[in-house]
């Protein structure tokens, strides 16, 4: 495995997450004041000039660092603009924890943010590159719409039972967004009211979508060692990992849409590290990229958490649910917070933060000490992913 362990292990200290949702008279540059503020203020003995370098992550917001040091009025800083689709916030922290494991600083800050809602469009804006003529020509909803019907044949699951496992996807997860002041969408939702959805891809209604949103997040990591200099109540970032994939898997007869061998990758390299090897078991609870319904039921399983073609019968008995063995997306996930791509990797990181340090209220996950934050970017078939193992002791 290319990815180890870090010569100096992680902390993160302090955190800031805006609420997710239309922020029609907020700017990006509102936006990330306000999740700076939150998470600078939270820590009494420091200022912002102590932090000694920061990344921002954006896909459209800002370019170069200035997105950040122009709203902040940063003098003399390093400041890193990254981007790596929907894993966007979640490279930002990645960066982040590298530059202060390296002891190259101190104290480091990683932001992401997301303004969507100004356009005259609906759903995620991009400007691609020109390309070579061969790729795919289809919607996110379109292509994640796939893993449905391959889920069903590959594991004989009937229309009616998967069926059922969406439905109680989005249920669950709207159920813990609406105990979540932050979340966009802050209403439990009935199985009718999911099924009867308009049809937007194959077997996709639009409930079994997440939605479109603005917002920002930000995190200051320090090394393990300093870290209860800042506050008493830490949390370590126990394993991290990181893919991208090569993008062949479209250009495969065959490919097989019930797995993305990037977060199988990727989550190897973060329970090696953290020294996991039952998750199912020893993670208390987990916040993963819920884009849409089938993804969750697939990423059960290549995050080890449910047998090959096991989720879907996990799902309906409740295992995943707030008050289940392992609660998933306690927050409400992306179905419940929209999806301003830069901030939803730190968005996930904040609620394990919330979650391990007893902060979460009504959410809370009694006694939780290890939480896995995975964000995935792309499409199936041609994907980046991510996974962290995070941690309430070093």
């Amino acid at each position: 495995m290319a990815s180890r362990r870090m010569a100096h292990d992680v902390a993160i200290v302090a955190m800031g997450c805006t609420p997710f949702r239309d922020h029609w008279n907020s700017s990006a540059d509102d936006l990330l004041v306000d999740a700076v503020h939150e998470c600078v203020g939270s820590l009494p003995d420091v200022a912002l000039d102590d932090i000694d370098a920061f990344w921002v992550g954006t896909q459209g917001s800002g370019m170069s660092g200035q997105t950040l040091a122009r709203p902040l009025r940063l003098v003399g800083k390093p400041v890193t603009r990254v981007e790596n689709y929907c894993a966007t916030g979640s490279e930002a922290f990645r960066n982040a924890a590298f530059a202060v494991a390296s002891g190259a600083y101190d104290m480091v800050m990683a932001t992401g943010v997301e303004k969507l809602k100004d356009a005259s469009q609906s759903g995620l804006s991009a400007v691609y590159p020109p390309a070579d003529g061969t790729d795919v020509d289809w919607t996110a909803p379109a292509g994640f719409s796939l893993l449905a019907p391959a889920y069903q044949e590959a594991y004989g699951v009937d229309d009616r039972g998967l069926r059922g496992a969406l439905t109680r996807v989005a249920m669950k997860n709207h159920a813990n967004g609406a105990l979540n002041p932050r979340a966009q969408f802050r209403k439990a939702v009935t199985a009718e009211a999911v099924e009867r959805g308009p049809r937007i891809a194959g077997p996709l209604g639009v409930m079994d979508c997440s939605g479109v949103s603005d917002g920002a997040a930000a995190a200051i990591l320090v090394r393990a060692e300093d870290a209860y200099r800042y506050t008493d109540k830490p949390v370590f970032l126990r394993g991290m990992g990181f893919v991208a994939g090569s993008g062949a898997g479209l250009a495969t007869d065959g490919y097989d849409f019930t797995t993305f061998p990037e977060v199988v990758a990727a989550a190897g390299q973060a329970y090696e590290q953290a020294g996991v090897t039952d998750p199912a078991t020893q993670i208390s609870l987990a916040e993963v990229h819920d884009c849409f319904t089938p993804t969750e039921v697939v990423l059960m399983e290549d995050l080890g958490f449910s047998e090959r073609g096991k989720a879907w019968r996990d799902i309906l008995d409740g295992r995943y649910d707030l008050g289940g063995a392992l609660p998933v997306n306690t927050d409400g996930g992306l179905k419940s917070f929209g999806h301003p791509i830069g901030a939803t990797g730190l968005r996930m990181m904040f609620e394990c933060f919330t979650q391990l340090r007893g902060e979460a209220g009504e959410r809370q996950v009694p006694g939780a000490r290890l939480a896995v934050a995975q964000n995935l970017g792309g499409q199936p078939g041609s994907c980046v992913a991510f996974v962290a193992v995070l941690g309430s002791e070093r």
